[in-house]
């Protein structure tokens, strides 16, 4: 079982002086919980080489039993220096494909035409794409079998209004998850703020943010069995 984990390579909001990149969390929770059920897991990123890891998942209040765990596993240190570019990835190699977020795939992967033609892939062979918080924003290019948008009629969550308010995140990203989603056609529900909330249709799984990336990476597991 082989699963790709695919990050952002933006370090830092354009036009801004603001840093960014992979919310560790969502990095660290979903590659421990696909080790632990023995798949072998491969960190790509839009440009390859270190992917950027959003400095205010470092703060204290975002730690976890998996982000300190990363933080000291030299194996996850190496792999995050040294990702795979998304251009080299040969996507029938992979079993599923799961995105982190973080604010960094907003401004890189949510138009980065490889992404989506590897998602496309993907799914026309029913294989497993996740995707949580801000790494739902890599579905808002893709299309379905059918030419309309992937998202189009199927279940989806991903960071909400109401979140991105309070993570001061409203007038920095481009466009918000929520509202493009169903912009999109996508049947967007949420749980309160903060709160674990995975939604599954058919291979698609998408977690509401941090909280949900050790659901959303368990759904994929599910799948796959």
């Amino acid at each position: 079982m082989k699963i790709l984990i695919v990050l952002s390579s933006t370090s830092q909001i354009p036009g801004s002086d603001r840093r960014t990149g992979t919310w560790l969390e969502e990095l660290a929770g979903p590659y421990y919980t696909f080790q632990h059920a023995g798949a072998l897991v491969t960190l790509a990123s839009a440009q390859g080489g270190a992917a950027p890891i959003d400095p205010a998942s470092l703060d204290d209040f975002a730690q976890t039993e998996a982000t300190r765990r990363f933080l000291a596993d030299d194996d996850a240190q190496q792999a995050l220096a040294s990702t795979v570019a998304l251009a080299t990835i040969q996507w029938g190699d992979y079993d599923a494909v799961f995105y982190s977020g973080g604010l960094g795939p907003v401004f890189d992967l949510a138009e980065d035409a490889t992404s989506i033609g590897l998602i496309e892939q993907m799914n026309k062979a029913g294989r497993p794409v996740a995707a949580v918080c801000h790494g739902v924003a890599v579905l808002r290019g893709v299309v379905g079998a059918n030419g309309k948008p992937f998202v189009d009629g199927r279940a989806v969550t991903g960071f909400s209004n109401s979140e991105e308010a309070a993570a001061h995140g409203t007038g920095v990203v481009p466009f918000l998850i929520e509202d493009e989603m169903r912009r999109l056609g996508g049947r967007y529900t949420s749980a309160a703020d903060w709160h674990a909330y995975v939604v599954v249709d058919g291979t698609l799984v998408t977690g509401q943010n941090p909280a949900s990336s050790v659901g959303a990476a368990q759904r994929v597991l599910e799948l796959l069995q």
